[in-house]
This record gives C-alpha cells, structure tokens and sequence, in this order.
C-alpha cells in the first residue's frame, strides 16, 4: 500500500481552510453562507499564498530546510505569492476600469451586460495572511498525521 503524501494533503488543507475562511468571513458579515466562496478567486485570506505557504512548510519538514527541493518549493511560493499582490491585482483593478467604461458606453449603446471578474488578486495583507495560514495549517496536518 502507497504511503500518504502528508505534503500534498497539507497544501490542499490550506487551499481549503483559506477557502472556509472566506465563506466564514461572509457568513459574519453579510449573514449568508455562501459556498461560491470555496472556488473563489480574490479576498481574504489568500488561498493561492496558503496553498504554497502549506505545501513549502510541508516540504521543509520532510526534507529539510536546506534540501534543494525546499529551495524550489520557496522560491515558487514566493512567485506565486509576488504574483498574488502584483499581476493579478493589476489585471482586477483593469477589469474595474473597464466594466465602469462598458457601464458608461451601455448607457448610450447596445453592448454586451457581461462583467469582467474584478475580484482577482490580493493585498499585501491578505497574501500575508494567507502565508500564516498555509503554515499553521501544515503545522497542524503534521501534527495530526506525522511522517514515519
């Protein structure tokens, strides 16, 4: 029987737990429980920056800090989490821009209703706490399902 990748479960629990966290934040704040946030793109915390923040720790762990494989698993999540704050923001904030252009042309022609998705990337902040997340979450699958 296979062993179980303990690192990969650890970086698909922090996708998910970053994924409730949202639905959770939701729930408070607009008092519905909306499950659209499971697959949702954008918010906090940063599902991407926790996925790779889980999967790196989970790697550190295994194989050790200066193990070359936990250089690559770094170095990734850190593009990742650069592209998070950067490219993907800037891509929502033209999307923003470009729907309040659609908005004011529809007025005065027939053009497509259909919105571009403006909620794409994240904030230092959510990314920040997205790595948090990613962390502690593989710190707990760890603990709860140590390798060995």
């Amino acid at each position: 029987m296979e062993k179980l990748n303990i690192t990969f479960w650890a970086g698909v629990a922090g996708w998910f737990v970053a994924q409730a966290t949202k639905m959770i934040i939701c729930l408070v704040q607009e008092h519905r429980l909306d499950f659209r946030y499971l697959a949702s793109t954008g918010g906090m915390p940063s599902a991407h920056s926790s996925l790779v923040s889980a999967l790196t720790t989970g790697v550190g762990l295994t194989e050790g800090i200066s193990s070359p494989l936990f250089a690559v698993s770094f170095i990734f999540a850190s593009l990742v989490m650069f592209d998070a704050q950067t490219v993907r923001a800037a891509a929502g904030k033209q999307a923003r821009l470009l729907n309040q252009i659609v908005d004011e042309l529809f007025t005065e022609h027939h053009l497509s209703e259909n919105k571009l998705k403006e909620l794409l990337g994240h904030t230092r902040v959510e990314v920040f706490f997205g790595m948090l997340t990613g962390i502690v979450t593989a710190m707990v699958v760890f603990r709860f399902f140590p390798v060995g």
